[in-house]
């Protein structure tokens, strides 16, 4: 099983900028790569970050 290395505000955040960045797109503000706001909402949603793994990163708090 996967890790959450991606914690509560880093979610909220990241789940806004992909909404936002979406939006944008659909709406033809911003052209075709306002898709990519896929990436931050796929990882808000799931709350594990690939990008993290590497640099052994986590914005999850530590018990």
């Amino acid at each position: 099983m996967i890790k959450s290395n991606v914690g509560g505000i880093d979610r909220v955040v990241r789940i806004g900028a992909g909404l936002t960045l979406m939006a944008l797109a659909a709406t033809g503000e911003v052209g075709m790569w306002g898709w990519l706001g896929l990436v931050p909402l796929a990882t808000g949603l799931s709350g594990w970050c690939p990008a993290y793994l590497p640099f052994g990163l986590s914005s999850c708090k530590t018990r």
